[in-house]
């Protein structure tokens, strides 16, 4: 109780109803694996189509790993996953350590410190693509040369000059001040600056055009050359730049040796009269090349699940394109899933796929690995249009063949949004598949779906469908991906809306505060046709009170509450059984 001490009035707020439980979403995706650009560490970043995917990692162009290149299978799953319906994902990059970034020193003589250097942000083969620079000459004034901003370089016929303050240094220090009196620019032998009578001066800056090797431009206008400059090249284009949008989408930084100044930065810059090749080549040794290094190992994946760990909303994990890598590493990469799923309180499943060219019994045999609740196994293989492919260019092929968790992970996410997280995941269309891989007969399947293999089928008249909804579980009580799904839902969602308890008097009071909060909130599941049962009592019970803790759970600090929900379960053998009726046959 609050304390009353003064004689008084008191008005105070309070509450009559219980708090009340949200539902958690459960459409938010994570996607793990290699892709062309993009930062190797920290936060993932929410994107919300493929356009906020290309600006941060890159597009579909194929990955130049060290042993031959390989299909971008993350760039073609996102964009399956956006077109199937799926509205939030993160991205986790995965590279190896022999990945490099692409760079180029520019700049004469043996001393690195009187050179600058470009260099991709990123280490990877999109990299090694080329930087425009071009010389800027405005007229100079004398109204302008006093409003220039510090750090402006101006040019007189041959000399050179830098704004310094309120005066113009030359670089053999010579100084120029203005003479308010006679209003000129002149040192202190009353020698005058030419621009103070003649328009032949000039300020200079510079103009950047950078473009990856995916052909991708960034434009960089009016560059200061000094520092102090407001545009300064070395803080517009800073390898740790302020704004994060900065570090994610513009693909070159430069840094600039701590003997360039100003004027040297003129000198090297008027040298260049070609694009900068930023990477290697036989004519430059100052270069490096971006690598995107070997084809990823499993360990390789440790950090990235750990960054998508971080996040409490995804709901769904995948690496698309994980299935295509040796053995080893794919079951390695899949244990990694699916150990990221099982982790307490995360409150997500994992969706992976059969490797390609897989028969029923090899697509077993890849099950046979696998027994979880927290994981779904999908199977055939998809072939989409490709995405790379152009009219009249014949070495490209049309057709591109593409990991079936894609098109599924978004499938989920659409399911989520339009029926709810209770409705299994299956018989929806699958958006952007021309056919499958393996044409998945009704035989084949009755061998798989027993096993817990989803199959991808075409029907003639009803199109590409998914079609089936069981976990990688033998537990027979979490075989179908909706009703698991739909439990990590009601987990996450009470977990989250009910952190005001902890530390509150445990005693009879909360716990029916409690019981109300949890009960208003299965209540509305029931409402929403989310919980089977005729009334409330069928469909779930909430008890929290002295038969549900002890005396030693008291005294240890534990409230508990046990919570029973008649889930629904989906219709997955549907059964019509007719007979014959004669004229006096009795129903």
């Amino acid at each position: 109780m609050p304390e009353y001490l003064a004689p008084a009035v008191y008005v105070e707020e309070t509450s009559f109803r219980a708090k009340s439980i949200e539902g958690v979403s459960t459409s938010t995706t994570g996607f793990v694996g290699p892709t062309r650009k993009g930062p190797t560490s920290g936060t993932p970043e929410l994107l919300t189509s493929f356009g906020d995917f290309e600006r941060i990692y890159g597009g579909y162009e194929n990955l130049q790993f060290s042993g031959g290149e390989a299909i971008n299978y993350i760039a073609n799953a996102v964009k399956n996953y956006f077109d199937n319906g799926g509205s939030r994902l993160f991205v986790a990059r995965v590279s190896t350590g022999g990945a490099t970034a692409a760079s180029e020193l520019i700049g004469d003589g043996a001393d690195d410190n009187a050179k600058i250097r470009f260099i991709a942000r990123t280490p990877g083969a999109h990299g090694n693509g080329s930087i425009r620079i071009s010389l800027v000459s405005v007229e100079a004034t004398l109204q302008s040369m006093r409003r220039a901003p510090n750090g402006t370089i101006l040019i007189d016929n041959t000399d050179v000059y830098q704004k310094v303050g309120a005066d113009w240094v030359q670089d053999d220090d010579t100084v120029f001040s203005f003479d308010s009196g006679t209003e000129t620019w002149a040192d202190s032998t009353d020698t005058a600056l030419p621009a103070a009578s003649s328009a032949v001066a000039a300020f200079i800056t510079i103009n950047v055009l950078a473009v990856d090797a995916d052909g991708n431009e960034t434009f960089y206008e009016n560059l200061g050359l000094a520092t102090g400059h407001p545009r300064y090249i070395g803080d517009v284009m800073s390898a740790t730049p302020n704004r994060r949008i900065d570090q994610l989408e513009n693909t070159y930084a430069v840094t600039i040796g701590s003997a360039v100044d100003g004027f040297r930065l003129r000198e090297i810059l008027t040298a260049v009269n070609a694009p900068v090749a930023v990477s290697r080549n036989t004519a430059d040794t100052d270069g490096t090349d971006g690598t995107d290094g070997a084809e990823p190992v499993a360990a390789a994946y440790a950090a990235p699940l750990t960054a998508l760990a971080s996040i409490e909303d995804i709901s769904i994990v995948a690496s698309p394109g994980y299935s295509s890598f040796a053995t080893a590493t794919r079951q390695g990469i899949q244990d990694a899933l699916i150990t990221h799923a099982e982790t307490r309180r995360a409150y997500r499943i994992a969706v992976l796929d059969t490797p390609r060219a897989q028969t029923p019994t090899t697509a077993l045999t890849v099950k046979s690995r696998i027994d979880s609740s927290y994981a779904a196994l999908y199977h055939p293989w998809v072939f989409a249009s490709n995405p790379l492919a152009q009219p009249g260019n014949a070495s490209v092929a049309r057709e591109i063949l593409l990991p079936p968790s894609g098109f599924v992970c978004g499938i989920y996410a659409r399911n989520d949004n339009t029926r709810g997280v209770s409705k299994s995941p299956a018989n929806e269309t699958v958006r952007g598949a021309l056919r499958f891989e393996t044409d998945v007969s009704f035989a084949d399947q009755e061998l798989l779906n027993p096993r817990g293999v989803n199959c991808l089928r075409f029907f003639p008249g009803r199109g590409n469908r998914l079609w089936g909804a069981r976990t990688a579980s033998s537990d027979p009580e979490w075989k179908y991906v909706g009703p698991r799904r739909y439990f990590l839902y009601l987990e996450h969602s009470i977990d989250r809306s009910t952190q005001w308890a902890v530390f509150e008097n445990n005693g009879s009071q909360l716990w029916a505060n409690i019981r109300e909060t949890v009960s208003s909130f299965l209540y509305n599941e029931w409402i929403s046709g989310s919980l089977l049962g005729a009334n409330t009592d069928e469909a779930y019970f909430v008890r929290c009170d002295r038969t549900t803790m002890t005396q030693n759970d008291l005294d240890n600090g534990r409230l508990i509450c046990l919570i029973g929900v008649a889930v629904l379960k989906p219709a997955e053998f549907v059964v019509f059984r007719i007979g014959q009726k004669t004229a006096d046959a009795r129903s």
